[in-house]
Parts: structure tokens; sequence; C-alpha cells
């Protein structure tokens, strides 16, 4: 077969895109595990109330003003997604996690697991358990060297690069950095230091949880649709990037993220002739969830293994 650099440019935009959303969501898994060693699976499900919620509300505003123009629309859609996001995730650290925070490791993670059943459960009550097309509201394409990429897709690139841009300022120059860097290195002593560890805490989830509505928000807009399981996959692979790259580590999140999104989507494209026609684009999971097995096999603490606490 000859070989087609049109067909790799555009998986390779296709990857980045897909890669900046896996890494604004293992961003959420990483921040909190660094600072209190839980792997939030119930992450993913945050994301998917961010996309069903900016799908509601675009709805209602299309209905109301049908002129309203589609960046205003996914504007005020990204926001409310960002509020109800937040409060869910400060409610579940509350209601949830807190009790469990002096409990053995294994209460929390079942916990998490169960959190992420009742959301989608809920959400499947909510919005009913249909597919629901999420409207194309930044119609139009650049052309790239024969490649596109859509409007959305640059929307959510940048997105991704503010984002991070912000979350890393947050970490290095702020008093909340401090706070959560002292309180990932250690809560009691930073308690007695004046720092407040269920204020940091609360505040973790809740920068996770505009993240992942952030990216939720994104995920609807580009591939055209959500319901009830849309951020179960997500989520896990995201996971996936996040010890990828070594949990509990920012820049590795990012990096898991961005390499598996590229993995995933270059194996899209090319995953069938790789293999004489034998697996299809649909078996792409095989290459994530392998390299979830091969990273905790050879290297567990992922390609840049180290903490939030390490950094301060």
């Amino acid at each position: 077969m000859d070989f087609d650099s049109s067909l790799l440019l555009q998986q390779i935009i296709n990857g980045l895109v897909l890669g900046s959303m896996y890494a604004l969501i293992a961003l959420g898994y990483t921040m909190v595990y660094g600072i209190i060693q839980l792997i939030n699976f119930a992450h993913g499900e945050v994301l998917m109330v961010g996309a069903l919620t900016s799908w509601s509300v675009v709805g209602a505003l299309q209905n109301w003003q049908p002129d309203m123009p589609g960046w205003a629309l996914l504007a005020l859609g990204l926001l409310a997604a960002a509020l109800v996001c937040a409060l869910l995730n400060f409610l579940i650290e509350r209601i949830a996690y807190k009790p469990l925070r002096n409990s053995p490791r294994l209460a929390p993670l079942i916990t998490a697991i169960g959190m992420s059943i009742l959301l989608q459960t809920l959400a499947m009550i909510i919005w009913k358990p249909n597919y629901k097309p999420y409207p194309f509201l930044l119609p139009g394409a650049v052309d790239v060297a024969g490649a596109t990429i859509t409007y959305t897709q640059i929307l959510a690139l940048a997105l991704t690069a503010v984002s991070l841009a912000v979350l890393s300022f947050i970490v290095s120059r702020t008093r909340l950095g401090r706070a959560m860097r002292a309180t990932a290195e250690n809560p009691r002593v930073a308690a007695l230091m004046g720092v407040k560890p269920d204020w940091v805490i609360s505040a973790t989830f809740i920068i996770g949880a505009v993240l992942a509505a952030v990216a939720g928000v994104m995920w609807a807009a580009n591939y055209g649709s959500v319901n009830h399981t849309t951020g179960f996959l997500p989520g896990l692979k995201a996971f996936t990037a996040a010890v990828f790259g070594g949990i509990g580590n920012l820049p590795g999140a990012v990096l898991g993220g961005i390499l598996l999104g590229l993995v995933e989507s270059i194996g899209a494209g090319y995953l069938g002739d790789w293999t004489g026609g034998f697996l299809g684009s649909h078996y792409v999971d095989i290459l994530s969830f392998g390299i979830l097995i091969v990273i905790l096999v050879f290297k567990p603490s992922g390609l840049l293994g180290e903490r939030v606490a390490d950094r301060a």
C-alpha cells in the first residue's frame, strides 16, 4: 500500500485533539491522587454530567434565542457545565470520600466505583438512556497540507493549552498551589503550618471538575453525541494516560494524554494495514489498555514518575 502523508497528518491532528482531552481528564485523576492517594473512578462521570448539562443548556438557549451565535451558545454551555461539575465534585468529596479519608485504601476505591455507577444511573434517569445529538456550533474547518482541522478542534486545543497554563500558574505561583504541595507532602504538618487540608482537598476536586467539564463539552462538540455512558471509556483511558505519564505528576498526565491520543488515532488509521485486515479500527482499544499493562509491568512509576509534592 502506498504511503499517504495527508492521512498520517490527519490522524496526528485527530490524535492531538483526542490527547488534549485525555490530558484534561488525566489532570483531575493525578491532582487528586497526588494529594490524598485516591483514584477517583467517578471522574469520568463528572465529565459526562458536564457534557449532558451543556447539551441541556444549549438546547434550551436555542429554543429561547434561535438567533444566538454558536460561539455564545458554546460559551454559556461550557460555563454551566463548569459550575455544575464543580458543585458535583465538591459534594462527592464531602459526602463520599471525606468520611473515608483514614480508612483502609480499599474502602474509598470501592466507594469511587460505586459513585461512578450511581452517577451513571442518575444521569440515565434524568436525561434518559438514548444518545443525544450535540449540535455543531462552530461550523467550518481549516485545510492543512491536505488534512482538515475543524474550528471545534482548534478550540479544544486552545482551551487545553489555556487550562494547562492556568493550572501550572496556580500550582507553582499561588498560595493555593503552595498549600496543595504542602498537603500532598504531609497533611498533618501542613495543618500545623496554618494550611487547611480539607479546604485544599475540596479546591483540588473543584479544579479537577472544571477541567473535566471543559473536556466533556469539547468531547460532545467534537464527536456530536452524548449520553449517560459518555464518560466511562474516556475516564478509563485518561486513567491509563495518568499512569502512563506517572500518576501524581502533572506534566506526566499531559504527556501521557497526548501520547495516548496519538497512539489511538494513528492506530485507528493503520491498525487494519498493520494486521493485514485482521483487526479493524474498532479494535484500537487494544492498544490503549495494552499500554497500561506494559507500563504497570515494566515501569509502574510511569514515564516521569514523581508525585506533585516532589515538585515543591
